[in-house]
């Protein structure tokens, strides 16, 4: 179905914080109606509603569910999201839920099976996908320009926590769940991995660390950082680290492929370029629309020269979001609840591993 005969989605956005903002944002560039947001009372509805651009604030996902909605947005803590997602599928609404898509393997897998017995999409935002770089880098992957891949390695590293005062609701592991750091952000590294080589991690061994004992008081519970040594189903080896107390690093996501032909470099701060290695002359690729293979410049947005950035890949991510719920099909690369519950069960494998003094864990999903 063409964008122009599509139906114009009605959505709600519960949860009115960054990502809240976020997701209003894209809702808005995707041509939705953004009917509501959900506050916990009348004075945060009514701020809910002015951060995501919402037409109205509603006190209850109830009275939200009622105003006659196709879609929900779930931007509220992590262990809220089984809760929200699972009403707005029995109430009939394709959903869109931040990740992580629960905070155990277990109920995130019952919200795959609930989203599929309920015939809804249900879709989380691994967005970095939606950089055109990747997806030209899968590309190239995919005709086997690397050769055979001898080892993936890289990084998540971010510094919004590494001073002693630095505190923020995902530490609680009531609130975040029993992973923090790896689940927050390892989990887009290892979504990124598994996406652009089409190989999926099967065994790990890793180790977690708590730098803070305290934050605000309160007995720290939750990895500072977490660092992982693996293996693919493909017998590929390869390692990553991934930390939250890493000063000077704010949103740093690294991803090497490395192949007996080529070798791939992606920095997510750099997006718009590509460093392709090879034994003689390297180069590095720059994001243009003139150039880049088809299943890249579907998702480029810009010309090139025009930085192309992390809310550009979201807004491309919202966007197949809403047509898959209008159309029924899954647009190439999409990030389902499948690729959410996959996620799940990494992270348990890291913290079973980790537990383990890193032994060896298989990933069971």
């Amino acid at each position: 179905m063409s964008t122009s005969a599509r139906k114009r989605l009605r959505v709600g956005i519960v949860g009115g914080g960054f990502m809240g903002r976020v997701h209003g944002r894209s809702a808005l560039v995707a041509g939705a109606q953004v009917v509501g947001a959900v506050g916990s009372s009348p004075d945060r509805a009514a701020a809910a509603a002015e951060a995501t651009g919402a037409e109205q604030g509603f006190d209850t996902l109830d009275d939200l569910l009622k105003a006659d909605v196709d879609l929900i947005h779930v931007c509220t803590p992590n262990n809220t999201h089984l809760q929200v997602a699972l009403q707005a599928l029995d109430a009939g609404k394709h959903v869109i839920c931040e990740k992580p898509l629960a905070t155990s393997a277990k109920d995130a897998t019952g919200l795959l099976a609930a989203a599929e017995e309920a015939g809804r999409v249900g879709t989380v935002p691994f967005v970095y996908r939606y950089h055109p770089m990747v997806r030209e880098l899968r590309t190239r992957v995919a005709a086997g320009d690397a050769g055979q891949i001898t080892s993936l390695h890289g990084s998540y590293l971010q510094d919004w926590l590494a001073e002693a005062d630095d505190d923020n609701w995902r530490v609680d592991d009531q609130a975040g769940g029993p992973s923090r750091t790896f689940a927050d952000i390892g989990s887009h590294w290892c979504d990124l991995t598994e996406f652009v080589t089409g190989d999926r991690i099967a065994a790990i061994s890793a180790q977690t660390r708590t730098i803070r004992a305290t934050r605000g008081g309160v007995a720290v519970r939750t990895e500072d950082l977490a660092t992982a040594q693996f293996r693919t189903e493909a017998g590929v080896v390869g390692t990553v680290v991934v930390s939250q107390v890493a000063a000077g690093r704010k949103n740093r996501l690294y991803l090497e492929v490395s192949g007996t032909e080529s070798s791939f470099g992606f920095d997510q701060e750099d997006p718009d370029r590509l460093w392709v290695g090879r034994r003689v002359a390297s180069e590095l690729l720059t994001r243009d629309p003139e150039t880049l293979s088809p299943p890249a410049a579907r998702v480029n947005r810009l010309p090139a020269g025009h930085a192309q950035g992390y809310q550009d890949a979201f807004d491309s991510f919202v966007a197949d979001s809403y047509a898959a719920a209008a159309d029924g099909d899954l647009p190439d690369g999409l990030p389902d609840f499948a690729a959410g519950a996959r996620s799940a069960h990494l992270v348990d494998a890291v913290l079973r591993s980790a537990a383990a003094d890193g032994a060896w864990t298989t990933v069971e999903h």
